[in-house]
């Protein structure tokens, strides 16, 4: 595409009486260094509303469509003015792994004065805290991931959000202080950062949670049980398996689906026969999530391979 037709192209994206068309935004998948000072420019005329609009469809073009790149604009929109903006660039930035984004998710993290901004950089930050328990970053970059988090779990005065979501994304870390966070988080005494120590105990994958996560499962509150159920699927623990057969009949259909998948991911003798007995089930979504659960199995949706005989 020329300049003049890249620039027309931005004139009609930034133009709020006309309905924002997709094709047009496609076209600014893997902008180049030359068209990038024509877009800053015309971001900076585009009302507020509009921005969020395009912010937001961008990321939903990228979550549909893998070879879509507008990585450039998100990092670009890391600036803007606007909250939403900020929010919906982190979001769009999730497949991007360049150690260069974690001194800005740090800064964010650190200095951003909203709290839904912060919340979604420390959430960012947890991919790279999972590189660097791979092994895939640096030592210095794996070192600024763990400060830039504990400092936020450390701070009292930072928001509840915020911490529950650093606790949640340090916990890919195998480290002795992360378990030590996570174990704070679970004794708090707030239901909202319990719940987050549940999910980290089943992203943290240390099968000493499972004793835990096994006396959740029959916790009371729905919200607890489902990320117990979830967390149980993460650890990937045979012993589990009993357990989350017995939620398929639990009375909130989301933690039902929850206890299916994680069968799914599970594997093994008896989760797969706690599954083909749900083929038989009379309500339909649980028949459709053992379906896609057994798929996940390997056992694919043949009908003749999942009839039970």
């Amino acid at each position: 595409m020329s300049l003049v037709s890249f620039a027309k192209n931005l004139t009609e994206i930034s133009d709020e009486s006309k309905r924002l068309v997709s094709s047009k935004l496609v076209n600014l998948s893997t902008i180049s260094t030359e068209e990038m000072p024509l877009f800053l420019e015309s971001w900076a005329k585009t009302g507020l509303e509009r921005r969020r609009q395009i912010a937001s469809q961008l990321v939903e073009l990228a979550e549909e469509e893998p070879k879509l790149n507008f990585d450039d604009i998100f990092l670009a929109c890391l600036h803007d003015a606007d909250e939403i903006v900020r929010v919906r660039a982190i979001e769009g930035l999730w497949e991007y792994e360049n150690h260069s984004l974690i001194d800005h998710l740090s800064s964010m993290l650190r200095e951003d004065c909203q709290e839904s901004v912060r919340s979604a950089a420390a959430q960012a930050l947890g991919k790279f805290a999972l590189l660097a328990e791979l092994g895939e970053l640096r030592p210095n970059d794996s070192a600024k991931v763990e400060k830039a988090l504990i400092m936020v779990i450390d701070d009292l005065e930072e928001k509840l959000e915020v911490r529950r979501r650093a606790v949640e994304a340090i916990a890919a870390l195998n480290l002795p202080k992360v378990n030590e966070i996570i174990q704070e988080a679970y004794q708090s005494g707030d239901d909202k950062m319990r719940v987050s120590a549940i999910y980290a105990m089943g992203r943290n994958s240390d099968p000493a949670w499972l004793p835990t996560l096994v006396k959740e499962l029959g916790n009371p509150d729905v919200e607890i049980r489902f990320e117990a159920v979830g967390a149980c699927g993460e650890l990937g623990e045979e012993e589990a398996v009993p357990h989350l057969v017995r939620l398929i009949n639990d009375l909130d259909n989301q933690v039902q689906l929850a206890a299916i998948a994680a069968l799914g991911r599970m594997g093994g003798n008896e989760a797969e026969a706690a599954l083909r007995e749900c083929l038989n089930h009379h309500e339909e979504h649980i028949r459709c999530a053992a379906e896609d659960a057994l798929e996940e199995l390997g056992f694919g949706k043949d009908p003749f391979s999942l009839r039970i005989v």
